[in-house]
């Protein structure tokens, strides 16, 4: 991977300036990354949609050999990707690992799907006026592909753009995160190294100002992003093609009088605050029916006080810094809104530079950025509900709808739950961070829109085409 340089074209490219990477732990300086001009975003357009023909036509083979070849080089080079991960972006070293063995299962689950991602035949011939017909329905790449990249999954949440992409046909330019761009280019280089078509996957470090003009690009005919609402749906109005947004939310868990409290109290202690909480299905929330309210709270206490925080390095740590100060300020100012409006602080609210403790709240106001907003960060919110129904209805509260994490042990709620509850995942007895990189995986209302998933990434980035003979 050559620092300060583009990925484009096949060719390692020297960008317009150079913006620095620093670790978000202790601030030194990890690495400088180039900066592209409008130029070279439009030199990075210019190839991909001129490869539109040529990577259509690749055969079906030649895709998977390449995809397991990018699989061969992420093992071999597993340990250099996750502490890439973790020096950049903060993330403990465990969980950096972990994302690695996600990444390598996208790309994977792309080559495997390739073996069964064909067509259909459509029974047309229903009537007189149709008799000798057969339609024959099959999907084609639809055009060239911009990826825009979150900071907290800057490798896996880049490969369910990209593996997808290769195993279609469709060109794809990634823009990675500028805290953490590191694993988009070791990426860049590994697909090489596998023999991927220098147009199939090209990596454009920039500012806001040339993303925004790769994304709303005309050529572009899907973009594909990942990271705030805010910023998500203001690019949905620009962008002229077909736009997949995976956002944010202020995820939830649901837990029942009858469920099982130790396991739900860990469950929501690990997806409340492992990597700071800087996950967009992180527990956010938590409604507790009334009679385990008290229980279950002293559960989430006690093991929320023994949650290791500190250096990302560490192999203890599970809790690290926050990306920048920005962000932990705004949490910050977060938590002191909530008390102030009469949420009271059960543990942690306490800050060393970017390092949050992990923080329980209570009695929050429903109308605080705390419940209402995505707090992106270590803090997690209790309410007791009166029952199941109230609930439910807590859960539905608001403008975000990406994934439900519901404990109980009655099959009767949880179908309540799977009917009721606007959100895109229901996960039961387990929290609402549990995904499963083969799964349909998006959200509803502000939390987002399409799929992915890398079959369902793989039918959003095609179009159909129904091919009609007349047999006789």
């Amino acid at each position: 991977m050559a620092d300060g340089r583009l990925w484009i074209d096949g060719a390692w490219v020297p960008g317009e300036h150079q913006a620095e990477v620093r670790s978000p732990w202790d601030g030194r300086l990890i690495r400088r990354v180039a900066q592209a001009s409008a130029a070279q975003a439009e030199q990075a357009l210019a190839v991909a949609s001129g490869a539109r023909e040529r990577l259509q036509q690749q055969s079906t083979g030649k895709r998977r050999e390449v995809l397991e070849g990018i699989v061969a080089g992420l093992r071999a080079r597993a340990e250099e990707m996750a502490q890439t991960i973790c020096h950049e972006a903060g993330k403990p070293i465990t969980l950096s690992r972990v994302e690695v063995r996600r990444a390598i299962e996208v790309f994977r689950l792309a080559a495997a799907e390739l073996t069964r991602f064909g067509g259909s035949i459509v029974p047309v011939d229903m009537d007189a006026g149709t008799e000798g017909l057969e339609a024959e329905v099959r999907r084609f790449p639809a055009g060239v592909v911009v990826g825009i990249v979150p900071f907290n999954f800057p490798l896996n949440l880049g490969a369910h753009k990209v593996a997808p992409a290769m195993a279609v046909g469709a060109p794809i330019i990634v823009k990675p995160p500028p805290q953490a761009p590191g694993a988009q280019l070791l990426l860049a280089e590994i697909a090489q190294q596998a023999g991927a078509d220098p147009a199939a996957f090209q990596v454009v470090t920039c500012d806001n100002t040339v993303a925004e003009r790769l994304a709303t690009d005309p050529r572009v005919r899907v973009l594909s992003f990942t990271g705030s609402a805010a910023v998500g749906w203001a690019l949905k109005q620009k962008a002229p093609g077909r736009v997949l947004l995976e956002l944010g939310g202020n995820a939830a868990a649901l837990v029942a009088a009858d469920a099982d409290l130790d396991w739900a109290a860990e469950r929501c202690v690990a997806a409340g605050f492992g990597y700071a909480g800087q996950v967009c299905i992180k527990v956010q929330r938590v409604f507790v029916e009334a009679p385990a309210h008290a229980a279950f709270l002293d559960k989430l206490l006690a093991r929320t006080k023994q949650v290791p925080t500190g250096d990302p390095a560490d192999e203890r740590t599970v809790c690290g810094p926050v990306i920048d100060d920005r962000s932990a300020s705004r949490i910050t100012e977060w938590v002191d809104e909530a008390v102030a409006g009469g949420a009271r602080v059960l543990t942690g609210h306490r800050r060393e530079g970017r390092l949050l403790h992990p923080t329980v709240l209570a009695d929050v106001p429903e109308e605080s950025k705390a419940a209402r907003e995505e707090i992106f960060g270590p803090v997690v919110a209790v309410w007791p509900v009166a029952d199941w129904d109230a609930g439910l209805r807590g859960v539905n509260s608001g403008q975000y709808g990406l994934q439900v994490g519901v404990f109980t042990r009655d099959l009767r709620r949880v179908r309540q739950a799977f009917h009721r509850l606007e959100v895109g995942g229901v996960i039961v007895n387990d929290a609402p961070n549990l995904r499963s990189d083969n799964m349909p995986y998006g959200g509803v209302k502000r939390s987002g829109l399409g799929r992915e998933g890398v079959r369902y990434a793989m039918d959003e980035l095609t179009d159909e085409r129904v091919l009609v003979t007349r047999l006789h």
